[in-house]
């Protein structure tokens, strides 16, 4: 068990007989009337983001989740499937559970989130930044924008679609934000 004052982003509870975890969270102390804190709640075996109002004090129950360190080997029609980094288990997980999984490449590595108490996978997480090869994108032009933000579509090695600028070039290796499929830098050999 555990109260409102316990939270903090990314503890899994078990809520509306589901798993969730705290995305998002703000204690609120109105002039009149209790203090409440409000959350943003992301279910672990659906995906769903949902918002809900804790009275302040109010206890919950804690979920018994692990996070085990895997790479990522390979996928096909069931799915994709990791090993395990220190004990070499292999585990296959459904298309519908990753998110953002067209930015792994072969040897990523990633966390997946098991419930603790009956060994099922529940997530895969990606890290928040990754560093891959643009395989295609047209050239750009001296002059050819008005504001030094314009961005051009780029394909990267694992096949995924993102927005790069300008002065990025085919070959070229560049860090992306896994969250939100944003540029961030080039990166240096």
């Amino acid at each position: 068990m555990a109260s409102t004052a316990d939270f903090k982003n990314g503890l899994c509870i078990l809520f509306n007989n589901d798993i969730y975890t705290i995305i998002q969270f703000q204690h609120v102390k109105p002039g009149k009337g209790g203090a409440f804190v409000r959350t943003k709640l992301k279910s672990l075996t659906n995906g769903k983001i949902i918002e809900n109002t804790f009275t302040a004090g109010e206890k919950v129950d804690l979920a018994h989740v692990e996070r085990r360190p895997h790479s990522y080997l390979f996928s096909d029609e069931y799915g994709y499937t990791f090993m395990h980094n220190e004990t070499y288990e292999q585990v296959s997980i459904p298309k519908n559970m990753i998110e953002n999984a067209d930015l792994m490449k072969e040897g990523q590595y990633v966390e997946i989130v098991f419930d603790a108490d009956n060994e099922t996978p529940l997530s895969c997480e990606l890290p928040p930044f990754v560093v891959l090869e643009v395989t295609y994108t047209e050239p750009g032009l001296k002059g050819d924008t008005a504001s030094s933000t314009a961005l051009k579509p780029a394909t990267v090695e694992t096949g995924a679609r993102i927005n790069v600028p300008l002065f990025v070039n085919q070959g070229e290796k560049i860090k992306i934000d896994t969250r939100d499929y944003s540029y961030c830098e080039r990166v240096k050999e």
